[in-house]
């Protein structure tokens, strides 16, 4: 991905770093080469923010609104189509229609702020394609981490369709019965060239036919089979934890995120902390089934499953941010209750419903994301030295979380020090 080359000064705004200290008034951001150069008080700055005189920097003017870091999407799956049931995922579409939907939505996560993102699993393994052509300017997008697909124990949540049918999922999951088997899926993963291997230890209010959310889909030894074997090769795991037990597993057997992280327990939690593990909890997303469920069919029991979870993932992230732990934003997007251009509708409800504070949730959005991603030292704040990822926002974004909603209020979208979508590119 091509840096700008030259200078350019963001200003006549307030400085909400990514760093979690307080806002700075009167601000100016300046980018240099694709980095920034500075970042705080206008008056500090060592290129004046003012005056358009020949030879002078390029200017973007924040209008009194927020300066702040591009968002990072913890838990994306751009390859999900905005199903309407999980079975969908698998025999709906092509892999060419899906990795054409997959570049579409990676287009609109950029366009809604997002400049980073990590993968929470892939059709086939589109994905690690997608990157590079981010990577190499062919298509718009996200700064991504790459999954490829999932692995799941036989029988567990994502193995939904029965044997008699004759049809594998080997294009959206790697089934594994067994901690050999585990190993070779993940060296398959290997070839592929994935940097995160996501899995699936426990069920989901979603599928309760198959395993519902507190029930068990791998064992610890094929868990911590896949830990050993993914970090020989450098790659991080992380797992769709829900059920009390499988979070204790999951971080037992030594993973290095964990997404949702619902029933947490104490002991889950002290091992978290521990070991300084970053959860993803997605809570969207269940509001999202217990508030549209209804319209689109979703059974009861399935609708209960989700608010019971609704209700435990709430007080699990406010456990572990009490703690000290930390907490990337992430809305597991790509649904028909829950659809891709959503993404900072989880951050609205983490300020509304869930309690924290906007600059808890903007630091968990893009240093804590920039963080799972393992890319902390060059992304997710406005820092010097780092690369400038950078959203312009017209409104006040500590005062009114919601206006991350509204693309229309983005100024600038910019990544590497280009503006890549908001009212400056269009001008």
């Amino acid at each position: 991905m091509k840096l700008a080359t030259g200078t350019t000064v963001v200003a006549n705004g307030t400085l909400v770093d990514g760093t979690g200290r307080p806002p700075v008034r009167d601000a100016a951001v300046v980018l240099a080469d694709g980095k920034i150069a500075y970042a705080g008080p206008a008056a500090g700055a060592p290129i004046p923010p003012v005056a358009d005189a020949p030879g002078s920097p390029a200017r973007i003017d924040a209008r009194g609104g927020t300066i702040m870091p591009g968002l990072v999407e913890a838990h994306f799956h751009p390859t999900y189509f905005n199903v309407a049931a999980l079975e969908d995922l698998d025999i709906k579409y092509p892999v060419e229609y899906v990795t054409l939907l997959a570049a579409a939505n990676a287009k609109l996560a950029l366009e809604c702020g997002y400049t980073a993102a990590r993968s929470g699993g892939s059709l086939f393994n589109i994905d690690v394609w997608l990157k590079k052509a981010i990577e190499n300017d062919l298509c718009p997008g996200p700064r991504l981490a790459a999954s490829g697909r999932e692995i799941c124990g036989v029988g567990g949540l994502m193995d939904w369709n029965p044997d008699y049918r004759k049809i594998g999922m080997e294009g959206l999951v790697l089934l594994v019965n067994g901690p050999d088997e585990a190993r070779a899926a993940v060296r398959k993963l290997v070839k592929d060239g994935v940097e995160w291997v996501k899995t699936y230890p426990t069920g989901d209010a979603a599928a309760p036919d198959t395993n519902d959310h507190h029930t068990l889909c791998m064992t610890f030894e094929e868990m911590h089979a896949v830990v050993a074997t993914a970090h020989n090769h450098g790659l991080k795991v992380t797992g769709h934890c829900r059920a009390t037990q499988g979070i204790t597993n999951a971080l037992r057997a030594g993973y290095d995120a964990i997404e949702h992280g619902t029933f947490i327990d104490d002991e889950g939690l002290e091992l978290l902390l521990k070991r300084d593990v970053p959860c993803v909890p997605a809570l969207y997303f269940e509001l999202a089934s217990v508030e549209r469920g209804p319209s689109i069919g979703m059974p009861q029991k399935v609708i209960d499953g989700h608010k019971e979870t609704l209700e435990g993932g709430i007080e699990s992230a406010r456990k572990i941010l009490k703690a000290g732990g930390r907490l990337g934003m992430g809305g597991d997007y790509g649904f028909a209750w829950n659809p891709h251009g959503d993404y900072a509708r989880e951050l609205t409800f983490f300020v509304k419903q869930v309690g924290f504070t906007p600059l808890e949730v903007v630091t968990c959005a893009t240093r804590t994301g920039a963080e799972i991603l393992g890319r902390g030292h060059e992304l997710g704040t406005l820092e010097a030295g780092k690369l400038a990822d950078v959203l312009v926002v017209d409104g006040d974004v500590l005062a009114d979380i919601s206006v991350l909603e509204d693309r229309t209020r983005f100024v600038a979208v910019i990544q590497g020090g280009v503006v890549k979508a908001g009212r400056e590119a269009r001008r």
